[in-house]
């Protein structure tokens, strides 16, 4: 009986800590979109967001900071200085 209520929380928690974390081709792919823009950020910033990513503290040429939302097919949709 210990064995299927441990399964069950495993099964309703997976989604949970799935849903928040990126996969390293994802990570790959989207630190060559912020280099081809001649930006960079720590990968530890990327946010799962509903439908996309947001990237926090993004540091771009000239020392401009900003947060910047990719959709799902990391497609850049949004961007905001700090």
């Amino acid at each position: 009986m210990k064995k299927i209520v441990v399964l069950a929380a495993a099964l309703v928690a997976a989604p949970a800590f799935a849903e928040g974390e990126v996969d390293a081709e994802t990570v790959e792919k989207i630190e060559a979109y912020l280099a081809s823009i001649e930006c960079q950020m720590d990968p530890d910033d990327i946010e799962v967001e509903e439908g996309g990513y947001e990237l926090d503290d993004v540091i771009c040429k000239g020392g401009k900071q900003f947060d910047i939302e990719l959709d799902k097919d990391l497609n850049e949709v949004g961007r905001r200085e700090e």
